[in-house]
């Protein structure tokens, strides 16, 4: 992972903010970031990203009928959970992955430049 400069966490920091609200604000911050590639915002909009599809796929869980219900209440909890963390990160300029599937995440995104 490269270090990022003061000067860089402070440009991308707006943008990675954005990043991680609602789809429409990862959107929004893809768009932003295509242009100028901040490392920083790129870092957070993977995070983002990859919250984003873990909710996507405890919702398709949320379809079985009891045991998926439970599962699906209790990831949901821990996606909240690892959501503030992200956005705390960005907020307080750190690049640290959320625990547990953060550094999956920059495995799986690392295509996003």
């Amino acid at each position: 992972m490269e270090t990022n400069t003061q000067q860089s966490i402070t440009e991308g920091k707006s943008t990675a903010i954005i990043a991680y609200i609602t789809v429409i604000g990862l959107i929004i911050a893809f768009v932003q970031n295509s242009e100028k590639k901040n490392t920083f915002a790129n870092f957070h909009i993977r995070q983002s990203l990859g919250l984003m599809c873990t909710g996507f796929a405890l919702g398709l869980v949320n379809i079985i009928p009891i045991l998926g219900w439970i599962v699906s209440v209790f990831g949901m909890i821990v996606l909240l959970i690892l959501w503030i963390s992200g956005l705390l990160n960005a907020l307080n300029g750190k690049e640290s992955p959320v625990p547990i599937l953060g550094n999956l995440y920059n495995k799986w995104f690392s295509g996003i430049q």
